[in-house]
């Protein structure tokens, strides 16, 4: 007997899914156990296992397409089984539009005629309503033309032929209003709680590179040929080994309490074509440059796949965002939870600065902006930290290869 196959609940948060793609397609047999699709949580890309068996006779959720936690992605059952039209549909509510006072009761009563109730529902396929959110169509005024008036995608092509659809006046610019995919949400959800939670200050620092420079390219040159070390690699060490004689930067308050990380876990800030990630390399000060620089290597290709599992992401306790090879001289930076302060880093500029001797020389400097959280930071802790993070860069051990 043919069953519904709907969307897991792959996170804790998760209230809805996107399927990036299915691994199994209609008339492929699935044994319980076996991964059917790539699912796009609010968390990350992951794997979606079948808890059932059978074949899958109808894929209800197309590849980009989204669903709610137990809502149908797919009907399984035995082989050349015909599937009841019903498990096919999935209910659209259209929820009344509030209105104002009318002037007049006859704008009253066209209000109430085009103004479809709350209890009102429309079945339609999952590309029906895909095309018509596209085109800027109500579904629900749509009569379907598919069994028991069900609206299919033909009935959208329909109406956007015959003129149904949002048009611009040519030559006129017209707005768009795109979907936020599982990731955005989640990044908007978290920037906004951070900002709004967390009594943001800044500190800024300039600091001079020319030392950290000369060293990479040295090293690169004479035993990096084929695996060079990333400036990155470099500024994740001197944080951490920075942040063990300043623990408070490395804690996070929690229900009134502070809690001390005993791991320096440090998240980098990396750009994804749908939003940012950040992979966390963990325990920093137990590992040296090279070993830091082949795990951010190996974090940052899986995040630009999607492939970055809940582990290889979450509970970064301090976060380096780096915006330099962009341009940017300086910027500040919405700290990351659970952690309590973020580095921004600007871009290395040739710039003249005045040494102890009032001399002139030019150094390679770049601009280095940390942010903290002053529930459970100082402002003197701030700047102790900062002011360590720029003697030890200024003046870097040798010894942490």
């Amino acid at each position: 007997m043919a069953e519904k196959m709907v969307m897991l609940a792959l996170s804790p948060t998760m209230e809805k899914g996107r399927i990036v793609k299915w691994k199994k397609q209609e008339g492929d047999k699935i044994v319980a156990g076996e991964v059917v699709a790539e699912v796009e949580t609010d968390k990350a890309v992951m794997d979606y296992t079948s808890m059932q068996e059978g074949t899958l006779l109808k894929i209800v959720v197309p590849e980009g397409g989204e669903a709610e936690v137990e809502e149908t992605i797919g009907i399984l059952g035995e082989e050349g089984e015909k599937i009841d039209e019903e498990m096919l549909m999935r209910p659209v509510e259209h929820e009344k539009a509030e209105t104002g006072e009318q002037e007049t009761k006859e704008a009253e009563k066209e209000e109430k005629e085009e103004t479809t109730k709350p209890e009102e529902k429309v079945l339609s396929s999952p590309m029906a309503r895909t095309k018509a959110k596209a085109a800027g169509i109500d579904i629900c005024r749509l009569k379907g033309s598919g069994p028991k008036g069900r609206v299919v995608a033909a009935d959208v092509d329909k109406a956007i032929q015959d003129g149904q659809g949002r048009k611009a006046e040519e030559g006129e610019a017209k707005d768009e209003v795109l979907e936020a995919s599982g990731l955005r949400s989640a990044i908007a959800k978290l920037m906004v709680e951070s900002k709004f939670s967390a009594p943001h200050y800044y500190l800024k620092v300039s600091v001079r590179m020319d030392t950290i420079i000369e060293a990479r390219r040295y090293y690169n040159e004479h035993w990096g040929k084929d695996d060079k070390i990333s400036l990155n690699a470099y500024l994740m060490k001197f944080a951490a080994q920075t942040i063990r004689r300043h623990p408070m930067i490395n804690s996070t308050w929690s229900d009134g309490k502070i809690l001390r990380h005993g791991s320096v876990d440090m998240g980098l800030a990396v750009a994804v074509e749908e939003g940012l990630r950040a992979p966390v390399v963990r325990n920093c000060t137990a590992k040296g440059v090279r070993a830091i620089d082949a795990e951010i290597k190996t974090l940052v290709a899986k995040a630009k796949e999607n492939r970055l599992g809940a582990e290889d992401h979450q509970n970064a306790t301090f976060t380096i965002t780096n915006l330099g090879s962009m341009g940017i001289e300086e910027f500040t930076a919405i700290i990351n939870p659970p952690g309590s302060a973020i580095l921004a880093v600007g871009e290395i500029r040739r710039m003249p600065v005045v040494n102890d001797r009032d001399e002139v020389e030019i150094h390679s400097v770049a601009k280095l902006t940390l942010s903290c959280d002053h529930r459970l930071i100082d402002g003197a802790v701030g700047a102790a930290f900062l002011h360590d993070l720029k003697v030890m860069m200024e003046h870097p051990i040798h010894e942490m290869y």
